[in-house]
């Protein structure tokens, strides 16, 4: 297969196993740009930074009570955002490894927390069916917006230039144009717990409990492929694109790690992928400038950084 085709993530060899947490380790961050560490949160209740070439822990963020779901990563690497069942948004400075602010208002547990590309706004999305925008800039503890159209769990949110897109356990995607102040509902059907647009936002993948990656165009809502193969009725497990956005790679809830070609949809060799982790594979994240290189977290407690041999 051509190297041009994608990362190949079944074909890569495992770097380096992350094994600190204790429990289930529900999201994993790369830090932005070329600088090679990772930010962790899980079951246990702690944030963990990571050296990827290492395997170093360099540093543990312990405040919150509650397991963690979601980390958002600024663009300057000095601060980030973790959410989880305290119902409450932590902003956190990297350096002193203190907590800054927690924005407290939702009524259930956050799933999902973004960025803008300033990191002025934050938006988190919460088991209360709402989104709430976050003025990082405003004296005030109060959400400068509240997007209240989902009728169940907002479980998984990207934040861009001048848009917001949220996806619901109620099956919808929703598209809000936030200069326009107009909304675009994608009916998926099923819950989606994972939504990840291409650079261009002209298209999205939305994974959903039904064993499917649909790739959207996402200015008509039309589907443009479908990726099966893999198991996912239960849990969320966050699908990614790989290097150049040619292949879609995603791990299941056997512990495999797939790949399809993003073209014709084929699933990349081996078919069936072998098992890398002992539990679901909760999250899949490619490195942002690295093209060998990807992380996954499990269930089981681990997270991995995978390479390409010749890296």
């Amino acid at each position: 297969m051509a190297p041009s085709r994608g990362p190949q993530a079944l074909a890569r060899r495992l770097h380096i196993t992350l094994e600190n947490h204790k429990g289930s380790v529900n999201v994993a961050r790369y830090s932005k740009g070329s600088a090679n560490y990772i930010l962790t949160g899980g079951q246990d209740r702690t944030v963990r930074l990571w050296n990827a070439n290492s395997g170093a822990e360099i540093k543990a963020f312990a405040a919150h009570g509650y397991e963690i779901l979601s980390i958002t990563v600024s663009q300057d690497n000095a601060k980030f955002a973790s959410s989880g069942g305290d119902r409450s948004v932590f902003l956190w400075d990297v350096a002193t490894g203190v907590t800054t602010r927690r924005l407290a208002g939702h009524m259930g547990k956050i799933f999902a927390v973004d960025f803008n590309e300033d990191a002025t706004v934050v938006a988190s999305g919460s088991f209360d069916s709402t989104v709430r925008l976050w003025d990082l800039r405003a004296q005030t503890r109060t959400p400068i917006q509240i997007l209240e159209e989902a009728r169940d769990a907002v479980q998984t949110i990207h934040v861009g230039p001048t848009y917001l897109i949220a996806g619901s356990v109620d099956g919808h995607v929703r598209t809000y144009d936030l200069r326009m102040g107009e909304l675009r509902s994608d009916l998926i059907g099923h819950p989606v717990t994972s939504v990840v647009p291409t650079q261009d936002a002209q298209t999205y993948l939305a994974t959903s409990l039904d064993d499917h990656i649909r790739l959207m165009d996402a200015s008509t809502g039309k589907m443009l492929n479908d990726f099966t193969g893999h198991a996912n009725e239960s849990y969320r497990c966050r699908a990614c694109f790989g290097h150049g956005e040619a292949t879609v790679i995603c791990g299941d809830e056997h512990g495999q790690i797939w790949a399809w070609d993003l073209v014709d949809a084929h699933v990349l060799q081996p078919n069936p992928p072998p098992k890398v982790h002992n539990k679901v594979i909760t999250w899949t994240e490619h490195h942002p400038v690295n093209d060998g290189e990807m992380i996954t977290s499990s269930a089981d407690g681990t997270v991995k950084v995978w390479r390409h041999a010749d890296k």
